[in-house]
């Protein structure tokens, strides 16, 4: 057993590693799928630079160069759905463009009051997201274009409103609106920590409206009437009006964001250096947008992680290594020691073949004897690391075997030099040693 432990902790530590690997690979390829496949997200710089601002103005005032001067005389219209649809018109690799505007309201029903994110979209947002719907049905072309009091759920909406009920055609108030319920998305789990992470709402946990509900019965911030100026800051700065409450992030752009995706994973990167040119085209040349591609910095997230994984499935190889010269080691001191008994078997009849048998057997034993034991520490200390840590770990059937047979040709190939020594002892030598 003393020398198995090596085996033991090295099979142990292999299959603990590629737990943690097949794991995050399993979390990398649930985060692509939250976010889309070849998607490209565009979203206002508004609340970045109004924070950058605020921080400016805490601090002692900064003289402004003179691009800074013209930046702000122009002006931009913001991101609006026209750019969505001329984002579909005009790019022949996009696919299909999802326009977002999100709003955080009251939902009342029932008795039961809360803050939920009720966001307009179009239908190719459950496409572009892969959501599917448990029951009832899309919108309609009626419903879209006319902007129809009507909505789809998520599963906690759903269960927290309707817990008792089917909401098929039932109504719920959001905001000001009764809106009427005609459709379920399937529950998806997710992870809180990624959905923070990637910037994206819980699926689950938000109200569905077409997007001219939205513009149409709620508020389009790209009209600008009497009630756009009530409660508002004018601010007068290097000759240019800004309109807007310091604490309405979303001041000037009519949606909050444009989902595209693109046909192929390739026109990815081009795809979006035509957008960049685009939107700074189409706002004036002002940069208030920025775009980002989800899945290429997940991607580069999953080709840090499978280094480091390998890294570690290095390090843990070595254990396997250091076993195997631990056997070969045990086994030479086991040549030694047994150099008598060596003589007596070759005495009557053994021959080289079962003198190197005989020792490359009992050094394959131990690794295997190791190795099993390593594949049961190993799948435990999978489970505490998952358990007590929150990694998330999935033991591989491959790793398993993988290491299992890593360590048996250990053994193998370790042991092979002891029993070949052994194998070569003089017989008469052998008899008369003490």
């Amino acid at each position: 057993m003393l020398t198995a432990l090596g085996i033991i902790f090295g099979v142990a530590a292999v299959i603990a590693m590629m737990a943690i690997g097949r794991g995050a690979q399993k979390e990398i390829l649930d985060q692509m799928k939250l976010v889309g496949v070849n998607n490209i997200v565009i979203s206002s710089k508004t609340e970045k630079k109004k924070s950058s601002e605020k921080n400016d103005n805490s601090s002692e005032p900064q003289t402004k160069n003179n691009s800074d001067s013209k930046d702000a005389k122009k002006f931009s219209p913001g991101l609006t759905l026209q750019d969505a649809i001329s984002i579909k018109q005009v790019i022949p690799t996009v696919d299909k463009v999802s326009p977002e505007v999100i709003y955080e309201m009251d939902v009342i029903r029932g008795g039961k009051k809360s803050t939920t994110k009720v966001t307009g979209i179009t239908p190719d947002f459950f496409s572009v997201f892969n959501l599917d719907l448990l029951k009832g049905e899309m919108f309609n072309k009626e419903q879209l274009k006319d902007g129809k009091p009507v909505c789809i759920i998520g599963s906690t909406i759903k269960g927290h409103y309707f817990s008792k009920e089917n909401p098929i055609g039932k109504e719920i108030k959001c905001g000001p609106i009764w809106l009427t319920v005609i459709g379920i998305l399937r529950n998806r789990e997710v992870n809180q920590q990624a959905l923070e992470n990637l910037g994206i709402s819980d699926y689950n946990n938000t109200i569905y409206t077409p997007i001219q509900t939205i513009l149409l019965r709620y508020k389009d911030r790209s009209i600008i009437n009497k009630n756009s100026f009530q409660g508002q800051t004018i601010f007068v700065e290097w000759g240019s009006i800004h309109i807007g409450n310091e604490a309405d992030n979303t001041s000037g752009n009519q949606v909050d964001k444009i989902v595209v995706q693109v046909k192929e994973s390739r026109m990815v990167k081009p795809t979006t250096e035509v957008l960049r040119r685009m939107m700074i085209r189409r706002h004036a040349g002002v940069e208030d947008v920025e775009i980002k591609v989800p899945e290429l910095l997940l991607k580069q997230e999953e080709r840090t992680r499978d280094i480091f994984n390998m890294v570690l499935g290095a390090i843990a190889s070595i254990s396997l290594l250091i076993g195997g010269i631990g056997i070969m080691n045990i086994m030479l001191a086991s040549v030694l020691e047994r150099i008598k008994e060596i003589g007596i078997r070759q005495a009557i009849g053994a021959t080289k073949r079962d003198i190197i048998l005989q020792f490359l057997s009992e050094a394959t034993m131990i690794s295997i004897t190791g190795g099993l034991i390593g594949i049961i520490l190993g799948i435990v200390i999978s489970k505490l690391i998952m358990e007590l840590t929150s990694i998330p770990t999935i033991v591989s059937p491959w790793s398993v075997v993988i290491s299992f047979g890593v360590s048996a040709t250990v053994g193998i190939a370790f042991g092979f030099m002891p029993a070949r020594r052994a194998s070569q002892q003089e017989p008469v030598a052998s008899l008369r040693h003490e």
